[in-house]
């Protein structure tokens, strides 16, 4: 006779889900603010709509992943910067029209459900929404035997900000004579790391583990370093109407792919190549693999994760504003006649 057989012995335990959503519940919660009228483990997140800040409300959304970096948790066992990256990285997305972040969903797939790595990356989220100011509403945590090798998963974020109509920055009032300012990353953040990861690993033969001079820590530590959130940095400078005029978040494609799409057909933006400090990373990766300079362009954020245009104008506005905030900035260039495109000078 056939012996029972459950959805256990299938490879989906219930009872680990049921104890990873109790750790997550608590962890959720602490983001939550008063828009916030449901619990983690009601069938939707509800969320007032009473924007009272904003005349003209507009919602902005985006989603987006964490790619090859995932590799870098598995391999370490460190999980709970990965869900700090993806709250960043999608905050950041919604920041450069000039969004603030109402909430926040995730989606978490994997083989067989650890509890305690799920926890682990659901503390990052959480953290990520703290500093965000918004709210970890709900997700998907979904066990696929199978699917995934053992060990390893997916994520991916959604994101929910709110501008008003007149504060949206979309880049069409761009010109010119403008200036273009350049905000540090401080690291690859959650781009590139395909072919970071073949040159470190494959090419230079380094272990995830060893200490790398011109680094000055381990190749885990490097390629780990946070996403950075630019909220912070550039709060305040959203609520004044009209002073910047064009924000871009650096992402894959770079600075060569990442600024054009705010630009207007009529002009580009001249980069003055070391006008900031290149992190070591990228040299170091150019030389193991002796990267095409385009290639270098067009994968890696090179040390400036957000790009910032302003009217010359506004210029001691803006940078008065930074560095109240205790951000970092350099000029990096200028706007020119042209015809949408960046050039490197």
């Amino acid at each position: 006779m056939t012996e029972p057989i459950g959805y256990k012995d299938a490879g989906v335990d219930i009872d680990a889900a049921n104890m990873a959503v109790a750790r997550i519940k608590k962890l959720a919660q602490s983001t939550f603010n008063e828009n916030v009228l449901s619990d983690i483990g009601s069938f939707g997140g509800m969320f007032s709509a009473r924007f009272t800040e904003a005349r003209d409300p507009v919602l902005v959304a985006s989603c987006d992943g964490l790619g090859t970096k995932l590799k870098i948790a598995f391999a370490t066992g460190i999980h709970h910067t990965i869900g700090y990256d993806l709250v960043s990285h999608c905050i950041d997305d919604i920041l450069v029209q000039g969004a603030r972040p109402l909430f926040f969903l995730d989606y978490i797939a994997t083989g067989k459900l650890d509890p305690e790595v799920i926890a682990s990356i659901v503390e990052g989220l959480a953290k990520g929404c703290r500093e965000g100011g918004c709210a970890l509403l709900g997700g998907e945590t979904a066990e696929m035997p199978g699917f995934y090798p053992d060990g390893e998963y997916d994520v991916a974020g959604f994101i929910v900000g709110v501008v008003d109509r007149s504060r949206i920055i979309n880049g069409s009032r761009i010109t010119s004579g403008d200036v273009v300012l350049g905000l540090p990353s401080l690291g690859l953040h959650t781009n590139g790391y395909s072919l970071a990861r073949k040159l470190l690993f494959d090419v230079a033969g380094y272990q995830i583990d060893t200490h790398v001079a011109e680094l000055g820590c381990t190749v885990a530590e490097e390629l780990l370093k946070p996403h950075r959130n630019y909220l912070p940095a550039l709060s305040n400078l959203i609520e004044h109407d009209g002073v910047i005029k064009g924000l871009a978040h650096i992402t894959g494609g770079g600075l060569v792919e990442n600024i054009p799409r705010i630009l207007p057909r009529n002009v580009d933006v001249a980069i003055r190549e070391g006008s900031w400090p290149v992190l070591p990373v990228y040299p170091l990766l150019e030389k193991i693999g002796r990267v095409p300079r385009e290639d270098m362009l067009r994968t890696f954020n090179l040390g400036l994760g957000m790009i910032v245009v302003c009217a010359p104008e506004n210029f001691d506005l803006v940078a008065g504003r930074l560095s109240d905030a205790g951000e970092k900035y350099y000029v990096v260039g200028d706007v020119v006649d042209g015809d949408g495109k960046v050039l490197f000078v």
